[in-house]
Protein backbone atom coordinates (compact mmCIF):
# COMPACT_ATOMS: atom_id res chain seq x y z
CA UNK A 1 0.00 0.00 0.00
CA UNK A 2 1.29 3.29 -0.66
CA UNK A 3 1.63 6.28 1.75
CA UNK A 4 -1.58 7.45 0.74
CA UNK A 5 -3.21 4.91 1.55
CA UNK A 6 -5.28 4.49 4.95
CA UNK A 7 -3.90 2.63 7.97
CA UNK A 8 -4.73 -0.28 9.01
CA UNK A 9 -6.57 1.38 11.71
CA UNK A 10 -8.50 3.06 9.39
CA UNK A 11 -9.51 1.06 7.91
CA UNK A 12 -10.87 -1.70 10.56
CA UNK A 13 -13.83 0.23 10.88
CA UNK A 14 -14.87 0.14 6.82
CA UNK A 15 -13.81 -3.74 6.89
CA UNK A 16 -16.21 -4.32 9.94
CA UNK A 17 -18.82 -2.42 7.93
CA UNK A 18 -18.14 -4.02 4.85
CA UNK A 19 -18.44 -7.32 6.69
CA UNK A 20 -21.78 -6.35 8.33
CA UNK A 21 -23.07 -5.54 4.87
CA UNK A 22 -22.05 -8.84 3.73
CA UNK A 23 -23.68 -10.69 6.93
CA UNK A 24 -26.98 -8.90 5.97
CA UNK A 25 -26.73 -9.99 2.62
CA UNK A 26 -26.23 -13.57 4.16
CA UNK A 27 -29.16 -13.14 6.41
CA UNK A 28 -31.75 -12.09 3.48
CA UNK A 29 -30.58 -15.32 1.84
CA UNK A 30 -31.23 -17.19 5.62
CA UNK A 31 -34.62 -15.30 6.15
CA UNK A 32 -36.31 -16.97 2.81
CA UNK A 33 -35.27 -20.19 3.84
CA UNK A 34 -33.45 -20.94 1.12
CA UNK A 35 -30.22 -22.66 1.96
CA UNK A 36 -29.58 -25.11 -0.12
CA UNK A 37 -26.46 -25.62 -2.05
CA UNK A 38 -26.50 -24.76 -5.77
CA UNK A 39 -23.53 -27.37 -6.60
CA UNK A 40 -20.68 -28.38 -4.76
CA UNK A 41 -17.39 -27.37 -5.14
CA UNK A 42 -14.18 -29.67 -6.22
CA UNK A 43 -13.45 -30.66 -2.44
CA UNK A 44 -17.17 -31.94 -2.57
CA UNK A 45 -18.38 -29.00 -0.25
CA UNK A 46 -21.62 -27.23 -0.95
CA UNK A 47 -21.96 -23.89 -2.28
CA UNK A 48 -24.81 -21.90 -1.97
CA UNK A 49 -26.82 -18.44 -3.04
CA UNK A 50 -25.08 -16.92 -0.02
CA UNK A 51 -21.48 -17.96 -0.70
CA UNK A 52 -21.53 -16.47 -4.10
CA UNK A 53 -23.74 -13.17 -3.06
CA UNK A 54 -21.57 -12.67 0.01
CA UNK A 55 -18.34 -13.24 -2.12
CA UNK A 56 -19.08 -10.81 -4.86
CA UNK A 57 -20.40 -8.12 -2.53
CA UNK A 58 -17.17 -8.19 -0.06
CA UNK A 59 -14.88 -8.41 -3.43
CA UNK A 60 -16.02 -5.08 -4.94
CA UNK A 61 -16.22 -3.54 -1.27
CA UNK A 62 -12.38 -4.32 -0.86
CA UNK A 63 -11.21 -3.67 -4.03
CA UNK A 64 -13.11 -0.38 -4.30
CA UNK A 65 -11.91 0.15 -0.56
CA UNK A 66 -8.52 0.04 -1.42
CA UNK A 67 -7.78 -0.80 -5.60
CA UNK A 68 -4.39 -2.02 -5.41
CA UNK A 69 -4.38 -4.74 -2.85
CA UNK A 70 -5.35 -7.74 -4.27
CA UNK A 71 -8.42 -10.05 -3.00
CA UNK A 72 -7.94 -13.72 -2.11
CA UNK A 73 -11.26 -15.53 -1.01
CA UNK A 74 -12.36 -18.82 -1.05
CA UNK A 75 -14.85 -18.72 -3.91
CA UNK A 76 -11.79 -17.68 -6.13
CA UNK A 77 -8.73 -19.22 -4.73
CA UNK A 78 -7.38 -20.85 -8.33
CA UNK A 79 -4.65 -18.15 -8.44
CA UNK A 80 -1.32 -19.67 -9.03
CA UNK A 81 1.62 -19.26 -6.41
CA UNK A 82 3.78 -17.62 -9.28
CA UNK A 83 1.19 -14.75 -9.21
CA UNK A 84 0.68 -14.52 -5.06
CA UNK A 85 4.10 -14.80 -4.45
CA UNK A 86 4.45 -10.81 -5.98
CA UNK A 87 1.82 -10.23 -3.04
CA UNK A 88 3.53 -8.38 -0.28
CA UNK A 89 -0.45 -7.33 1.01
CA UNK A 90 -3.41 -8.86 0.21
CA UNK A 91 -7.41 -9.86 1.56
CA UNK A 92 -8.01 -13.23 2.43
CA UNK A 93 -11.87 -13.48 2.35
CA UNK A 94 -14.50 -16.59 3.59
CA UNK A 95 -17.33 -15.29 2.63
CA UNK A 96 -19.11 -17.47 4.52
CA UNK A 97 -17.15 -19.70 6.75
CA UNK A 98 -19.13 -22.67 7.51
CA UNK A 99 -21.55 -23.14 4.74
CA UNK A 100 -22.86 -26.79 6.04
CA UNK A 101 -24.18 -25.00 9.22
CA UNK A 102 -26.19 -22.29 6.85
CA UNK A 103 -27.85 -25.05 5.25
CA UNK A 104 -28.88 -26.81 8.63
CA UNK A 105 -29.63 -23.62 9.82
CA UNK A 106 -28.17 -23.38 13.60
CA UNK A 107 -26.39 -20.11 13.03
CA UNK A 108 -22.87 -21.18 13.71
CA UNK A 109 -21.53 -19.36 10.31
CA UNK A 110 -19.81 -16.42 9.93
CA UNK A 111 -17.75 -13.77 7.35
CA UNK A 112 -14.15 -13.54 7.72
CA UNK A 113 -12.19 -11.06 6.13
CA UNK A 114 -8.24 -11.11 7.16
CA UNK A 115 -5.49 -8.76 5.66
CA UNK A 116 -2.52 -10.35 5.18
CA UNK A 117 1.15 -8.59 5.37
CA UNK A 118 4.19 -10.25 4.63
CA UNK A 119 2.47 -13.74 5.38
CA UNK A 120 0.77 -12.69 8.58
CA UNK A 121 -2.70 -11.53 8.99
CA UNK A 122 -2.53 -7.81 10.81
CA UNK A 123 -6.03 -7.21 10.88
CA UNK A 124 -9.48 -9.50 11.13
CA UNK A 125 -12.87 -9.45 11.52
CA UNK A 126 -14.95 -12.08 12.28
CA UNK A 127 -19.28 -11.11 12.02
CA UNK A 128 -21.51 -13.90 13.11
CA UNK A 129 -25.25 -12.56 11.55
CA UNK A 130 -27.21 -15.11 12.96
CA UNK A 131 -25.93 -14.39 16.10
CA UNK A 132 -25.13 -10.77 16.14
CA UNK A 133 -21.75 -10.19 17.16
CA UNK A 134 -19.00 -9.48 15.62
CA UNK A 135 -15.47 -9.95 16.18
CA UNK A 136 -12.22 -8.07 15.44
CA UNK A 137 -8.59 -7.75 15.79
CA UNK A 138 -5.56 -5.66 14.96
CA UNK A 139 -1.91 -5.86 15.12
CA UNK A 140 -0.90 -4.14 18.15
CA UNK A 141 -4.31 -3.83 19.95
CA UNK A 142 -6.42 -5.75 21.35
CA UNK A 143 -9.07 -8.52 20.18
CA UNK A 144 -12.66 -6.84 20.65
CA UNK A 145 -16.25 -8.44 20.44
CA UNK A 146 -19.67 -6.10 19.84
CA UNK A 147 -22.68 -6.27 19.21
CA UNK A 148 -23.70 -6.36 15.01
CA UNK A 149 -26.98 -6.30 13.34
CA UNK A 150 -29.70 -4.17 13.07
CA UNK A 151 -29.71 -1.30 15.07
CA UNK A 152 -26.52 -1.40 16.17
CA UNK A 153 -23.44 1.23 15.16
CA UNK A 154 -19.69 -0.45 14.78
CA UNK A 155 -17.95 0.97 17.26
CA UNK A 156 -21.02 0.69 19.91
CA UNK A 157 -20.57 -1.34 23.59
CA UNK A 158 -17.00 -3.29 22.69
CA UNK A 159 -15.55 -5.56 24.88
CA UNK A 160 -11.83 -6.66 24.83
CA UNK A 161 -11.41 -10.14 25.07
CA UNK A 162 -8.85 -12.14 27.26
CA UNK A 163 -8.26 -15.49 26.76
CA UNK A 164 -8.48 -17.06 29.82
CA UNK A 165 -5.23 -19.11 31.49
CA UNK A 166 -6.04 -22.43 31.89
CA UNK A 167 -4.37 -24.05 34.72
CA UNK A 168 -3.15 -27.84 35.38
CA UNK A 169 -5.59 -30.03 37.44
CA UNK A 170 -8.46 -28.05 36.27
CA UNK A 171 -10.86 -29.47 33.75
CA UNK A 172 -10.04 -28.48 30.24
CA UNK A 173 -13.06 -27.33 28.06
CA UNK A 174 -12.53 -28.69 24.40
CA UNK A 175 -13.90 -27.62 21.22
CA UNK A 176 -14.91 -29.79 18.54
CA UNK A 177 -16.45 -28.65 15.13
CA UNK A 178 -19.76 -29.36 14.71
CA UNK A 179 -19.66 -30.64 10.81
CA UNK A 180 -16.47 -32.53 10.57
CA UNK A 181 -15.34 -36.12 11.64
CA UNK A 182 -14.66 -36.36 15.35
CA UNK A 183 -12.17 -39.58 14.48
CA UNK A 184 -8.68 -37.81 13.55
CA UNK A 185 -9.49 -36.25 17.14
CA UNK A 186 -9.91 -39.97 19.14
CA UNK A 187 -6.33 -40.76 20.33
CA UNK A 188 -5.71 -36.78 21.03
CA UNK A 189 -9.48 -37.28 23.69
CA UNK A 190 -7.89 -40.59 25.09
CA UNK A 191 -4.42 -39.08 26.01
CA UNK A 192 -6.12 -35.31 27.55
CA UNK A 193 -6.91 -34.77 31.17
CA UNK A 194 -10.07 -34.41 32.39
CA UNK A 195 -12.40 -32.04 30.12
CA UNK A 196 -15.62 -31.16 28.77
CA UNK A 197 -16.39 -31.53 25.23
CA UNK A 198 -18.85 -29.01 23.10
CA UNK A 199 -19.02 -28.81 19.62
CA UNK A 200 -19.02 -25.53 17.22
CA UNK A 201 -19.15 -24.19 13.53
CA UNK A 202 -16.65 -22.10 11.52
CA UNK A 203 -14.18 -19.93 12.90
CA UNK A 204 -16.45 -19.23 15.77
CA UNK A 205 -14.74 -21.62 17.68
CA UNK A 206 -11.20 -19.48 17.56
CA UNK A 207 -13.71 -16.85 18.55
CA UNK A 208 -14.88 -18.70 21.79
CA UNK A 209 -11.24 -19.05 23.26
CA UNK A 210 -10.47 -15.51 22.62
CA UNK A 211 -13.28 -14.66 24.61
CA UNK A 212 -12.10 -17.08 27.45
CA UNK A 213 -15.21 -19.26 27.21
CA UNK A 214 -13.24 -22.47 26.28
CA UNK A 215 -9.41 -23.76 25.82
CA UNK A 216 -8.38 -26.03 22.98
CA UNK A 217 -9.15 -26.49 19.68
CA UNK A 218 -7.39 -29.55 17.71
CA UNK A 219 -7.70 -29.44 13.68
CA UNK A 220 -6.48 -32.60 12.21
CA UNK A 221 -8.23 -32.41 8.77
CA UNK A 222 -7.72 -29.96 6.06
CA UNK A 223 -8.77 -26.67 5.83
CA UNK A 224 -8.23 -23.64 4.07
CA UNK A 225 -6.43 -20.47 4.65
CA UNK A 226 -9.16 -18.15 4.59
CA UNK A 227 -10.63 -20.68 7.42
CA UNK A 228 -8.26 -19.69 9.75
CA UNK A 229 -6.28 -15.65 8.96
CA UNK A 230 -9.08 -13.79 10.84
CA UNK A 231 -9.29 -16.40 13.60
CA UNK A 232 -5.57 -16.30 14.11
CA UNK A 233 -5.36 -12.50 14.14
CA UNK A 234 -8.42 -12.19 17.12
CA UNK A 235 -6.87 -15.38 19.55
CA UNK A 236 -3.72 -13.72 19.39
CA UNK A 237 -4.07 -10.47 20.37
CA UNK A 238 -6.54 -11.76 23.14
CA UNK A 239 -3.59 -13.65 24.39
CA UNK A 240 -4.01 -17.50 22.44
CA UNK A 241 -2.47 -18.94 19.81
CA UNK A 242 -2.91 -20.67 16.97
CA UNK A 243 0.39 -23.07 15.88
CA UNK A 244 1.01 -25.57 13.24
CA UNK A 245 0.68 -29.29 15.26
CA UNK A 246 4.12 -31.28 14.35
CA UNK A 247 4.64 -34.45 14.60
CA UNK A 248 6.78 -34.59 17.71
CA UNK A 249 5.88 -30.96 18.98
CA UNK A 250 4.24 -27.81 18.37
CA UNK A 251 5.31 -25.75 15.56
CA UNK A 252 5.22 -22.28 14.49
CA UNK A 253 1.87 -19.68 14.16
CA UNK A 254 0.18 -20.53 10.78
CA UNK A 255 1.46 -18.09 8.28
CA UNK A 256 -0.57 -17.34 5.02
CA UNK A 257 0.78 -17.26 0.70
CA UNK A 258 3.71 -19.43 1.56
CA UNK A 259 3.53 -22.44 -0.47
CA UNK A 260 1.36 -23.82 -3.86
CA UNK A 261 -1.32 -25.08 -1.39
CA UNK A 262 -3.55 -22.82 0.27
CA UNK A 263 -4.50 -25.94 2.41
CA UNK A 264 -3.26 -25.58 6.04
CA UNK A 265 -1.52 -28.14 7.96
CA UNK A 266 -2.91 -29.85 11.29
CA UNK A 267 -3.20 -26.59 13.85
CA UNK A 268 -3.63 -26.34 17.46
CA UNK A 269 -5.92 -23.25 18.93
CA UNK A 270 -5.73 -22.52 22.75
CA UNK A 271 -5.74 -20.51 25.39
CA UNK A 272 -2.42 -19.35 27.67
CA UNK A 273 -1.59 -22.02 29.83
CA UNK A 274 -2.68 -25.12 27.57
CA UNK A 275 1.11 -25.29 25.30
CA UNK A 276 2.96 -27.22 27.63
CA UNK A 277 0.12 -29.84 28.01
CA UNK A 278 0.40 -30.37 24.26
CA UNK A 279 3.76 -30.77 23.82
CA UNK A 280 4.04 -33.51 26.89
CA UNK A 281 0.52 -34.59 24.75
CA UNK A 282 2.46 -35.08 21.49
CA UNK A 283 5.56 -37.18 22.76
CA UNK A 284 2.92 -39.84 24.03
CA UNK A 285 0.41 -39.29 20.90
CA UNK A 286 2.89 -42.42 18.72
Amino acid sequence: MSHADPSVSELQQQVIDIARRAGEEIMRIYARDDTTPVSLKADHTPLTEADRSAHRLIHQALSALTPEVPVLSEESSAVELESRRQWSRFWMVDPLDGTKEFIRRNGEFTVNIALIDAHRPVLAVIEAPALDVGYTARSGAPALRYPSGPGCSGAAQWEVLQARRWYERTPLRLLESRSHSRDPQGRWRRLLPEHSTRRLGSSLKSCQIAAGEADLYLRLGPTGEWDTAAAQLILECAGGALVELGEHSLGEALGYNRRDSLINPHFAAFAPGVAPLLEALLNRAD
